[in-house]
């Protein structure tokens, strides 16, 4: 038996980065993980490999669509799945001893296995007991599913089983149209299945600013996709190697069903608690199933906190990893700190999809006076001379104060263009801050700055 300042149970983005940062912070640290590697769901079988799976399949397409555009000349290259697997697996790899290498280098120890909480300050591992005077549930999440809806992972398959499919399929049906279930639709839509979407909503990317959500429905629509929308799905059967999924409209309530060689599962997450003994501890779980956690993330449980999926918020890598960061501090003594009004999301098909802050919706019921300011991606000489200039900058600001209060990009590296506004509003910044701020030209985020303009005396380039 061992004693540690801090045993963190899960080694995802939430629990690795408490970890590393409670041990720079000079405590003595533990991380429990049952999987072979370290990483959590996003390293392994989420984040990672499908940002993998994207960026290979978007190159298919660039072949395909403008390599001849740009007098690139030649055949058509061809997909090899099992080489595309490999070259995934390998970008897995690389990151989850990364990881390992950053817990040796900080001097971490990894308690290999799955851990019950017997007691308060108890941590158990198979026969082996350790002492903490904290302990982290870190555990994230896993996929959840629907009633009639059985899923085998070969045929009926969450986002795990759509990461190792043995080939590529004809034909997929969605069953949800958030980020990952568009994710893994766009992979396998560049890869040339038919993919399908059924959303029980009336709109795509719930939650997305609904003007951006019209606009990225429109451009998956031009890239293939279907969508079925506003249909309630009630059951999946599966026979000979092919499923078929029956859904009814709720409009209407007529039933109609659809037959493809691959369904996948993607109607949200769920934390991930099984084998804690949070029950018999006493620990109060939300009704939703997540732990319930005060303002610095401890439990009813003297000593005993919880971060990432495993608590309320967006299911997001980063949300963990700052959680960890700030409950990191709090062991230490420190004030952590999480400022939850700019948590950027982000949606890595092609065109990407970020915001962060408000939607204009969300505006609207507050009742709050905005002003708006968008400014197109085809008004910008980049993204043209690449071929990427659907999409716009749609920027939200107070209308007296001309404080940023949220921005939405639909186009090219919107991933990475939507953190200029994040260090804008944590700086309180005005969109005319942003508008005087030099932008380097050519490149993509000068259309952030036009849309800054916009909300003053109007963009230069439209």
């Amino acid at each position: 038996m061992a004693s540690f300042d801090a045993i963190i149970i899960g080694a995802g983005p939430g629990g690795y980065v408490c970890a590393i940062r409670a041990a720079q912070l000079g405590l003595n640290v533990a991380v429990v993980e049952g999987r072979d590697t370290l990483g959590g769901t996003c390293l392994n079988i989420g984040c990672i490999p499908s940002k993998a799976l994207l960026h290979a399949t978007h190159s298919l397409h660039e072949v395909h669509e403008n390599f001849e555009k740009m007098g690139l000349m030649g055949g058509a290259p061809t997909v090899d799945w099992l080489k595309m697997q490999a070259y995934k697996t390998d970008v897995v790899n690389g990151n989850t001893k990364g990881i390992e290498f950053l817990f040796k280098k900080n001097k971490i120890t990894w308690l290999k296995g799955w851990a019950t909480i017997p007691s308060p300050g108890k941590v158990q591992i198979g026969d082996e007991v350790h002492d903490a005077k904290n302990i982290v549930i870190a555990t994230g999440s896993e996929p959840s599913s629907l009633p009639g809806v059985t899923v085998d992972e070969t045929i009926v398959v969450t986002s795990t089983g759509a990461l190792t499919l043995p080939s590529i399929p004809k034909t997929m049906v969605v069953i949800g149209a958030g980020v990952i279930g568009l994710e893994m639709g766009s992979v396998y839509a560049r890869l040339g299945t038919e993919v399908t979407v059924v959303e029980y909503l009336d709109a795509i990317t719930p939650g997305m600013d609904a003007e951006v959500a019209k606009s990225f429905q429109r451009i998956l629509t031009k890239q293939g996709f279907k969508f079925i929308l506003g249909a309630a799905v009630q059951g999946v059967e599966t026979k000979n190697g092919m499923a078929s999924v029956t859904y009814k409209l709720r409009k209407n309530d007529t039933e109609a069903s659809l037959e493809a060689e691959v369904v996948l599962v993607a109607t949200g997450r769920k934390p991930y608690l099984k084998g804690l003994g949070l029950e018999a501890l006493g620990v109060e779980i939300l009704p939703r199933g997540q732990v319930k956690t005060d303002a610095h993330y401890a439990t009813n449980i003297s000593g005993l906190y919880a971060i990432g999926d495993a608590i309320t918020g967006p299911m997001l890598a980063h949300k963990a990893e700052d959680e960890g960061m700030a409950l990191a501090e709090i062991m230490a003594g420190k004030a952590g700190h999480v400022n939850y009004a700019v948590i950027p999301g982000v949606v890595y098909t092609s065109p990407e999809v970020a915001s962060v802050g408000a939607t204009e919706e969300q505006l609207k019921e507050q009742g709050r006076a905005y002003k708006v300011g968008k400014f197109p991606f085809m008004g910008n000489a980049r993204a043209k001379a690449v071929f990427q200039a659907e999409g716009f900058v749609k920027m939200l600001a107070d209308a007296a104060t001309d404080r940023i209060l949220g921005c939405h990009i639909i186009g090219p590296g919107a991933g990475d263009l939507i953190h200029e506004v994040c260090v804008a509003m944590e700086f309180g910044a005005s969109a005319q801050d942003l508008a005087m701020t030099c932008h380097a030209h050519p490149t993509y985020s000068e259309a952030v700055r036009e849309a800054a303009l916009a909300c003053g005396d109007g963009a230069i380039h439209a």
